[in-house]
Formats: structure tokens, C-alpha cells, sequence
């Protein structure tokens, strides 16, 4: 007995997921060989985004965004350093603890690399879908983005 709930209009949210979870990590899989190919990680990769977006963040507020324990990312943040990707500071004078997470030229410029390059290797795939096709994959865009913000 097939125990999924089902929508009103009879879509099998089970069978939903079992299909788009596999096509979601096929993509995820080649988009993390774009930044492999930049000498990063995905996760490292991922680090550069969210220090861009939150720049001089600090390590504790950037372990609890990235979900990441705090050995975890300082390794990766050793790692990006060591690259001249980022940078640390002394943001507050009045507490020496804090250490606040800047991206270097480098980092910047290996971060637009990276989003050129998924972005193009993205755009390539979806100019060979036929227009309904196409028109799907854009439809999808916001309902698939209000599953990630309600887990984040």
C-alpha cells in the first residue's frame, strides 16, 4: 500500500521526488566539476558565496548558515587562505575572538569564474529543450527555491 500523500489534483509527491531527486544530483554533479576545475571544492566554492554575500562575517555565524561544524569549516577556511582566496581580520576592537571573513581579488575573481562558467554550462543544456520544455524548467524555478528557504 502506497502510503504518499497525494495533491488534489492526484500528483504523488513520493513519485515526484523519486524522479527529480535523481536529475537534481546529475546536475549538482556537473556543476561541481565546474569548481573543481578552479582547484576548490564545492563546499569551498559554496564558503566563497556566503562570505561574498555576508562580507566580514564571522566563522561562528558563517559555520551556523553553512550548517557545518566549526573544525569543519575552519579547515576549509584554512584551505581557501592558504589558496589567497580570503582573508581574516580583527573586526571588533572591542572582542579579539572575533574573526571576520573577507573574499581577496582572487577569491572574487575565482567566484564570477565559477558562476560564468555554471551559468554557461547551464545555458547550454537548456537551449536544446524545446520551448514548452523551457517554459517548465522556469515555472519550476520558484517552487523548487520555497523547498530550499523553508529547510534553510
Amino acid at each position: 500500500m502506497n502510503n504518499s500523500p497525494i495533491a488534489a489534483d492526484g500528483v504523488d509527491a513520493l513519485a515526484v521526488a523519486n524522479r527529480l531527486r535523481p536529475a537534481l544530483l546529475r546536475i549538482h554533479r556537473y556543476l561541481r566539476e565546474e569548481a573543481h576545475d578552479l582547484g576548490v571544492t564545492s563546499t569551498q566554492a559554496s564558503l566563497l558565496g556566503a562570505i561574498q554575500r555576508a562580507g566580514g562575517i564571522g566563522l561562528g555565524e558563517l559555520a551556523f548558515q553553512e550548517h557545518m561544524s566549526a573544525p569543519t569549516l575552519v579547515g576549509h577556511v584554512d584551505k581557501l587562505q592558504a589558496l589567497g582566496l580570503l582573508e581574516r581580520s580583527r573586526s571588533d576592537p572591542n572582542d579579539r575572538r572575533r574573526v571576520a571573513l573577507t573574499l581577496t581579488p582572487a577569491g572574487e575573481g575565482v567566484l564570477k569564474t565559477l558562476r560564468e562558467r555554471r551559468t554557461a554550462w547551464l545555458t547550454a543544456r537548456l537551449e536544446t529543450l524545446p520551448p514548452d520544455a523551457l517554459a517548465a524548467v522556469e515555472a519550476a524555478i520558484e517552487p523548487l527555491s520555497q523547498l530550499v528557504r523553508r529547510n534553510a
